[in-house]
C-alpha cells in the first residue's frame, strides 16, 4: 500500500503487512525480487526527500516521524532508523507532506477538544474596503 516513487524513479517505497504488522519497506522498480525492510517496529507512509538520500515515515504504534539514510545506486543500502519527533496523529491513514530538503512537515493533527472561543465571520468584508 501508499507506494511512493524515489525521485530518481528506481525505486518503490511502500507498507505491507507481509511480517504481520505495517512496516516499510523498499524495492527497486521494475520488480527483480529483492526487497528491504527499512522499519523495525512499525510503519507507515514512506516520503522520499527530493535528493533521494532520506526516507521519512510515521513509526507503528507512537507515530513518531521516523528519519532513515539510504544509498540508493546499483544496490541499496539503509541506516538504522532515527525518531525525529513525536506527532499526534491518531489513525493509521492520516497523510503528510515533507519538504525536499526535508526540513518542514506538514502534518495534520488534532487539537483536542474544541476551543470555546468563539469565532468572527465577516461577510461581504469588500464593501468595507475604502475606494
Amino acid at each position: 500500500m501508499a507506494g511512493v516513487f524515489s525521485p530518481d524513479g528506481k525505486w518503490i517505497a511502500y507498507q505491507s503487512t507481509d511480517s504481520g504488522k505495517f512496516e516499510v519497506w523498499v524495492q527497486p522498480f521494475p520488480a527483480t525480487g529483492a526487497k528491504w525492510q527499512i522499519s523495525k517496529n512499525g510503519g507507515s507512509h514512506a516520503k522520499w526527500r527530493g535528493d533521494g538520500r532520506e526516507l521519512f515515515y510515521l513509526g507503528g504504534g507512537d507515530n513518531r516521524m521516523m528519519a532513515v539514510e539510504v544509498k540508493a545506486g546499483a544496490t541499496f543500502r539503509a541506516d538504522i532508523p532515527r525518531p525525529l519527533f513525536e506527532t499526534n496523529v491518531t489513525d493509521q491513514f492520516t497523510q503528510f507532506a515533507v519538504t525536499r530538503d526535508g526540513q518542514r512537515f506538514l502534518i495534520p493533527t488534532s487539537i483536542g477538544e474544541a476551543s470555546a472561543t468563539p469565532a468572527t465571520v465577516v461577510v461581504n468584508w469588500t464593501a468595507g474596503l475604502k475606494r
